[in-house]
């Protein structure tokens, strides 16, 4: 395998190198590197989109929680993930038409404008900073734990976080958007492939489908039905999980980005189509892989279970190209975060920055808060994932907000969403309860988001209205008085 490892290795940092390279050469402009040209086809923008929301917790989250939590999995993911296509249709028509006439330099900037509050624009970044920051520093440590247990004694866990970081920022910092774009064509390929591969070795270790799910029910029937045995998949949790997950195009700014920069309507609707696709082919596998790991690896803790099935009971060629794939995973996802943020700090308080020099210093700041985060985190990849979409999803509302209206929204929105996210800090503290009656905290809080936003967006519009109906009352009188 190190064989392998190491000529798929030189193959891919070369190739990274070199799209690097190239794609700086081609970048004109401070906008160019920011926003890729924003002309991007379907094929590199779809793919670019999958490679990033479908990231290390994919291949490494997901066989696990199948492992633990069982067949519910797929309905708080896969189905969670084929509403989402449906969202994009409609999220991308607004979006690109709210954009169209005033030009785009972030969701922060669009907020403050909006709103005409600059405190939209700064409740969201801090909204993004506190969750995109554990999200991406699961990448890192995902990868981190996966060599650690390949390679004992080579480097240390924090070595191994740290080499990720330098090989991001050197990539991220060298060639922009446009070929974080391209590398994630490559990326997302491989992962595909490989899971699907490794997906296969386990099926066929059983003899077919039927008989892993067989062995599945004799060693714990309970992963084959919902809750699952740990109770996790009841209706509240699967409800909040799908509206944050809805929302994640929304919220996220790596994909609303990617959204703005297609190169024109049509192809993004064909983006979300293509999404949808490969989220089906993304997930599927995972969930044999998990079962795999439920049957042979029923006491293992994560890092053995991920190095067993991935590794030791694969051919030699077929463990190096996975981690291979893992290392493509999380830098598809990771740059694109690191990147996202650093454009959404320009938008804030560097617009004009020609030089970029404090986008840049942006980015190794966040890079350098996710190492952090990366080596205090707990190994509960896909539970911390959950956590960062539903922080970001409170954002939501605001946004949905912005993005529907003509007119400012009220400001009050904001308020409650910045009151909303420091709640649920809280509870993820276990400063307050985790609960606000019968309902889950984020659910709850998602909920009054939506409702408040909706009532004050009703309430706006009947007092315009009435104020309009008055005004032209008014007019009636003076003609009729001139006449």
């Amino acid at each position: 395998m190190i064989k392998w490892l190491i000529l798929l290795g030189v193959i891919y940092i070369s190739t990274l190198g070199f799209l690097a390279i190239r794609t700086k050469r081609r970048t004109k402009g401070t906008a160019d590197f920011i926003f890729a040209g924003s002309n991007i086809g379907l094929v590199i923008g779809f793919m670019s989109f999958a490679a990033t929301l479908f990231s290390t917790f994919t291949l490494m989250g997901m066989p696990d929680f199948f492992r633990t939590h069982g067949v519910g999995a797929w309905i708080f993911l896969a189905f969670s993930d084929g509403v989402m296509v449906f969202f994009i249709l409609f999220f991308g028509y607004h979006l690109r038409k709210k954009v169209a006439g005033r030009g785009f330099h972030g969701i922060s900037k669009l907020l403050q404008d909006t709103y005409r509050n600059k405190w939209a624009g700064y409740v969201y970044f801090v909204c993004i900073f506190l969750f995109l920051i554990p999200y991406t520093a699961i990448q890192i440590r995902g990868i981190a734990i996966f060599l650690h247990a390949a390679f004992p004694g080579f480097l240390p866990f924090w070595g191994w976080s740290l080499a990720m970081i330098v090989l991001i920022l050197l990539y991220s910092e060298t060639g922009g958007l446009k070929a974080i774009m391209f590398a994630d064509v490559i990326q997302g390929t491989i992962l595909l492939i490989i899971v699907w591969v490794i997906a296969w070795s386990c099926i066929e270790s059983f003899g077919g489908i039927k008989d892993l799910f067989t062995e599945v029910e004799r060693t714990n029937a309970r992963l084959l039905s919902v809750p699952g045995p740990n109770g996790l998949f009841s209706f509240q949790f699967l409800l909040a999980s799908m509206l944050v997950i809805v929302l994640i195009p929304v919220t996220q700014p790596q994909l609303t980005t990617r959204l703005i920069i297609m190169q024109d309507l049509k192809t993004t609707h064909r983006l979300a189509i293509a999404v949808g696709c490969f989220a089906f082919l993304i997930i599927l596998p995972t969930a044999f892989i998990g079962f795999y790991g439920a049957v042979r690896y029923p006491d293992s803790n994560t890092a053995d279970f991920l190095a067993g099935v991935l590794l030791f009971d694969q051919p030699g060629f077929i463990a190096a190209a996975a981690i291979i794939g893992l290392v493509a995973a999380a830098l598809s996802t990771s740059d694109s975060q690191l990147f996202a943020m650093g454009s959404e700090l320009r938008s804030l308080i560097a617009i004009r920055d020609k030089t970029l020099t404090r986008t840049r210093i942006g980015i190794i700041f966040f890079a350098l808060a996710a190492l952090g985060f990366s080596i205090i985190a707990s190994d509960r990849l896909v539970m911390l994932a959950r956590v960062s979409f539903a922080g970001t999803a409170l954002a939501g509302p605001m946004i949905l907000a912005a993005i529907l209206r003509e007119r400012p929204p009220s400001k009050w929105i904001v308020v409650l969403t910045a009151l909303s996210i420091v709640t649920f800090l809280a509870s993820l503290a276990e400063i307050i309860p985790q609960n606000i009656g019968f309902l889950r905290m984020d659910l709850a809080l998602l909920l009054i988001l939506g409702l408040f936003t909706i009532s004050s967006i009703y309430q706006q519009d009947r007092h315009n209205k009435s104020g309009n109906t008055g005004d032209n009352s008014r007019s009636k009188e003076l003609t009729d008085e001139k006449v």
